[in-house]
């Protein structure tokens, strides 16, 4: 088999997408949510940037992450609902190779406890080479409320692009 053993922990980035952020609008609360999240994956963080809602600096910095070889799993936040601005799920789909519906799917079932407007996610994740890419929702409160619905799932998809043995696959 290639790739890193499944006791290696995953390699992270984290991704804001924010203009008013990137403009020195405020601290990046959804990124330290993601951040934090990560140390409870027992994740590494290898990076982690915050641009604008623009969906080619998106693309690439998803493409340059997934070029590089260093990262297992981008999560970004924001830029995920129905504001014209909203494109991070377009930057997504235009950058990975394979989608990963049921990531997003779970998200929106562990939202819809918490708020009337789940539906309105337009998140998405995909694969690009051996990196996944999750979108996260733009609010620390919501970031919350859907890692945990991840949290398990996240290291195993990571064992599963290394091609390295799981539980299931020795």
């Amino acid at each position: 088999m290639t790739g890193a053993p499944s006791s290696e922990p995953p390699r992270v980035a984290v991704l804001t997408v924010s203009t008013s952020r990137a403009e020195g609008g405020g601290s990046d609360e959804s990124g330290d949510a993601l951040v934090d999240f990560v140390a409870e994956m027992e994740g590494t963080l290898v990076g982690r940037e915050l641009v604008a809602d623009d969906r080619e600096e998106i693309e690439a910095c998803l493409r340059r992450w997934a070029e590089g070889g260093e990262c297992d799993l981008v999560l970004t936040t924001g830029g995920t609902g129905f504001s014209p601005s909203d494109v991070t799920p377009e930057a997504t789909e235009a950058v990975v190779e394979r989608r990963a519906p049921g990531i997003a799917e779970a998200m929106r079932a562990a939202s819809a406890e918490h708020t009337p407007h789940w539906m309105l996610s337009r998140a998405t994740a995909g694969i690009r080479g051996g990196m996944l890419i999750v979108n996260f929702p733009g609010n620390p409160k919501a970031i919350a409320e859907t890692a945990g619905a991840l949290r398990p799932a996240l290291p195993h998809a990571v064992s599963l692009l290394r091609d390295a043995p799981t539980e299931h696959r020795p």
